[in-house]
């Protein structure tokens, strides 16, 4: 179990804390907007702190000293920077993630000292102008400069991988499998889901990495 913050954000907040929520980890939330704080709060059925998270007493009444992790979420890219480094800072939170509506801005955070920097506007916009391709077997989409690949796999019935469940599986290194297709639903996959036929594997790994991940999710049955 992880001791995660959630600090700002609006609905990306409510979903990445239900998320975590039913994977049973730790949650501190955290929300300077109060009327968004309650609807998290009664949303989630969860404590959410009123408070500014770039404010290093906020962190303090909300006991985020060790964190496994801080999630940034604020509209503003300068308040996010601020609270991941407030929190490795001040808190010795073990790792940082901010999202950034200025996709310039994701090498200066990393050059910063922030681990983890996903810029969410770019990688909505792209996947939308790719969507009219969602049903090729195989296609890559690279983000961020080409540090980040997003891998798309359509599971055919002879593939080695039906069946079987993600934590049984040997994957590769470098390898996450953010979401699963399965038409009309999609899964934010966790340990015990089961890889069917037809499901639409979305991989986010590395550019050098993406050739050996494809080729090991297209291997067939013996």
């Amino acid at each position: 179990m992880m001791k995660i913050v959630v600090a700002g954000g609006k609905h990306e907040a409510d979903f990445i804390v239900k998320m975590f929520k039913e994977d049973h980890h730790q949650l501190i939330v955290i929300n300077q907007d109060r009327k968004f704080a309650e609807y998290i709060s009664e949303n989630n059925n969860i404590s959410v702190f009123p408070g500014d998270p770039t404010k290093a007493y906020t962190f303090e009444d909300a006991e985020v000293h060790g964190a496994d992790v801080v999630i940034a979420l604020s509209e503003k890219d300068t308040d996010n920077y601020v609270t991941c480094i407030t929190a490795k800072t001040k808190f010795d939170v073990k790792k940082c993630i901010s999202i950034v509506r200025n996709p310039k801005n994701v090498e200066i955070f990393r050059r910063l000292g922030i681990e983890t920097v996903i810029s969410s506007t770019y990688m909505l916009g792209q996947i939308i102008r790719n969507e009219a391709s969602m049903k090729n077997i195989a296609r890559t989409l690279s983000l961020e400069e080409e540090k980040i690949v997003v891998i798309e796999v359509e599971i055919e019935e002879d593939y080695a991988l039906v069946d079987q469940s993600l934590k049984k599986i040997q994957f590769p290194k470098n390898v996450n499998i953010s979401c699963i297709f399965r038409d009309p639903h999609v899964i934010i996959p966790k340990g015990d889901t089961m890889i069917r036929a037809n499901d639409k594997l979305i991989v986010i790994s590395t550019p050098k990495d993406q050739a050996e991940i494809i080729q090991f999710l297209q291997k067939k049955r013996k």
